[in-house]
């Protein structure tokens, strides 16, 4: 189609994901009314509007979710055919966009950050903070090269590689230091602080101590562990936080953490990436790279073991 240029599909792909001229123009770059004069441009190239504007979104038209799937696929295609050109340089250079899950990200980032430039110094990393299932669809949709997530994610397209793997440990008052730790079936019935809907870790956390997502047993959710080991420190109740947040969290809050006995919740971190990416081989030396980070960085969490009840 005459006129029809890869920016015009960048940016209707922006609009068709955030749903709102605003927030696409910031995740593009530009201003809102050059956005909106782009989207314009491509509604008269194909003469037909393509979103429904309304005061605070927008929803796509017929033939909005038409072009919508297949502007994905053209981007997805064209982003394969860079890393293409990029594999056959050897090893990788340039920019390396990698998407961390929030519970990961405070705490294995600046790891990742220091075993890349020191043993890959021509990356330069572009990390993602958000939640798994987002960093998922931009992985599938080629706006990532990999992802740090906790597995398995039994995503068909995605291989998966381990890092390592870390407990959930037990944060509850200072004053509760000597008391007993809860068994599942006891921590059911307590205060039970939790990380709101979206965060893989809560779902770990209530399949622990097996409570379904629709039961009421706990206070309060937060968006981050740092806020919710502050609330159990003002007496709020208790969580559960994975190993390597224990030096970061906890080091400002009058709270006492405890590991439980085995077998403990635990999870794996992991690095995944597209199985037909054509930066695969160097991907796969990234996450070796990082495993070795992660074997390090595990050795200096430690929690103390506090007795069961």
């Amino acid at each position: 189609m005459k006129g029809l240029t890869l920016k015009h599909l960048r940016y209707f792909d922006a609009l068709a994901r955030t749903g709102h001229f605003g927030r696409a123009a910031e995740a593009s770059g530009i201003s809102q009314p050059a956005l909106s004069m782009q989207i314009k441009e491509l509604e008269a190239m194909l003469g037909a509007p393509l979103v429904e504007r309304r005061a605070r979104e927008i929803r796509l038209t017929g033939l909005g979710e038409d072009l919508r799937l297949r502007a994905r696929k053209i981007l997805a295609e064209i982003g394969e055919l860079d890393e293409l050109v990029r594999s056959r340089d050897g090893p990788l250079v340039g920019r390396l966009r990698v998407g961390v899950i929030p519970t990961v990200a405070p705490y294995f980032l600046p790891q990742v950050i220091r075993a890349l430039a020191l043993r890959m110094p021509a990356i330069e990393l572009q990390p993602r903070e958000t939640v798994t299932e987002t960093l998922i669809a931009e992985l599938l949709d080629s706006r990532l090269d990999a992802a740090l997530v906790a597995l398995p994610i039994s995503e068909p397209d995605l291989r998966e590689f381990a890092l390592f793997s870390e407990d959930f440990v037990l944060v509850r008052a200072a004053d509760e230091a000597d008391q007993p730790v809860p068994s599942p079936e006891r921590l059911k019935e307590m205060r039970l602080l939790l990380l709101e809907e979206g965060h893989c870790f809560r779902d770990q956390a209530l399949s622990f101590c097996d409570i379904s997502v629709g039961e009421p047993r706990y206070m309060m959710e937060g968006s981050s562990l740092s806020t919710l080991v502050q609330m159990v420190g003002a007496g709020m109740g208790l969580t559960l936080i994975p190993e390597m947040a224990v030096p970061l969290d906890t080091a400002r809050a009058e709270v006492s953490v405890a590991r439980f006995e085995p077998p403990a919740p635990s999870r794996t971190i992991g690095m995944v990436w597209r199985k037909t990416n054509p930066l695969a081989a160097q991907l796969a030396e990234i996450g070796a790279t990082l495993r070795q980070a992660g074997a390090v960085a595990d050795a200096g969490f430690s929690a103390p073991r506090g007795p069961i009840g």
